[in-house]
């Protein structure tokens, strides 16, 4: 009787570890799955290529902020401009048709007039001025303007300054004169390569090398990293360092979603984006040297304007002052007293 009682019990047991075990792992794996899939998708524009400081700050935003919500938000960072020009992204994202981007400063105050101040001429006496303004009262203040345009401002990123390279050399006010230079679609850039006497060309930044190589353009200008990344360097072999505009750049959201978000999901990505900056900073000043150094090794001239030579410059830039801060000249002044 006992041993009849023993198989029965051992053949309940096996009947159980058969129905019970994978009823378990199903119930496991069903788990897994529901840890692992994200709640959101989000995509982030970002127009340079995929180790460019920018890009690897999106990155790190990214990562940040999956591991912040325990994978409840996953970005997905396409570099290359993949999602569309710089102009494009913002469009999309007024609607929500994009989540995040990196936009430049010049490109936003296409759609926000009153942040060409932080992008004047000859602004900052150098880099660290211009982030005692913006991690500032200032600098929150027009962050929070991007809201009145449907976008939301998370964070600053460093572009380092932009100076002018060129076919020919550069080496005082009357040598620009005339020439054909590429800028960002940005009416303030025309105008201040206007008013030193150059003709300004609206040219995608994809384009700007092809443009110089076919003479379409006789310089443009931009930063070390961009001036190396793109290869300029090889069709426009005089860079003239006169730092005439030091623009930041903007981690932005669409407002559209970040409605959609908690106030503790808000607080993470204000928080992740703050990080992802500091790095990106980081990664610029590493940057900016090793680009310098890349297109110096292949035989470029680099020339400094004289401070008498610059000084000439900046007193060039008195008729775009007046037009792009007639309103705030007080908040002009006070960026440069900052």
């Amino acid at each position: 009787m006992n041993k009849i009682r023993r198989y029965i019990c051992i053949a309940v047991a096996a009947l159980l570890l058969l129905v019970l075990v994978p009823y378990g792992i199903h119930l496991i794996r069903d788990k897994r799955a529901k840890e692992e899939a994200p709640e959101y998708v989000f995509l982030y524009a970002e127009n340079q290529i995929a180790d460019y400081p920018t890009t690897q700050g999106a990155n790190r935003f990214a990562d940040l902020v999956f591991e912040r919500t325990d994978g409840r938000i996953k970005i997905l960072v396409k570099p290359d401009a993949e999602l569309g020009s710089e102009m494009q992204v913002i469009q999309q994202m007024q609607y929500g048709g994009i989540a995040f981007a990196r936009i430049s400063l010049s490109q936003l105050a296409e759609y926000i007039p009153e942040m060409n101040v932080l992008q004047m001429p000859y602004l900052y006496s150098g880099p660290e001025h211009m982030w005692r303004v913006l991690d500032g009262e200032i600098g929150d203040e027009f962050l929070l303007k991007t809201r009145e345009h449907d976008l939301v401002g998370l964070s600053w990123y460093d572009a380092g300054a932009r100076n002018f390279y060129s076919t020919s050399p550069i080496t005082c006010l009357e040598d620009i004169k005339g020439m054909n230079i590429r800028v960002q679609e940005s009416d303030m850039m025309a105008d201040m390569v206007s008013a030193l006497g150059a003709n300004p060309s609206k040219i995608v930044y994809s384009e700007v090398y092809s443009a110089i190589e076919q003479g379409i353009v006789d310089g443009a200008e931009n930063n070390w990293p961009s001036y190396e990344a793109m290869r300029h360097y090889i069709v426009a072999r005089y860079y003239t360092i006169d730092e005439h505009t030091r623009v930041p750049e903007l981690q932005i959201c669409s407002k559209a979603v970040w409605d959609k978000l908690s106030e503790d999901d808000q607080k993470i990505l204000e928080e992740c984006a703050r990080e992802s900056a500091l790095y990106e900073r980081t990664l610029w000043a590493e940057r900016e040297k090793s680009s310098r150094e890349v297109a110096e090794e292949s035989g470029i001239t680099v020339i400094e304007l004289s401070p008498e030579e610059k000084l000439r410059f900046r007193n060039a830039m008195a008729s775009v002052y007046t037009r792009y801060c007639g309103d705030q000249m007080d908040v002009l002044k006070a960026i440069m007293e900052y």
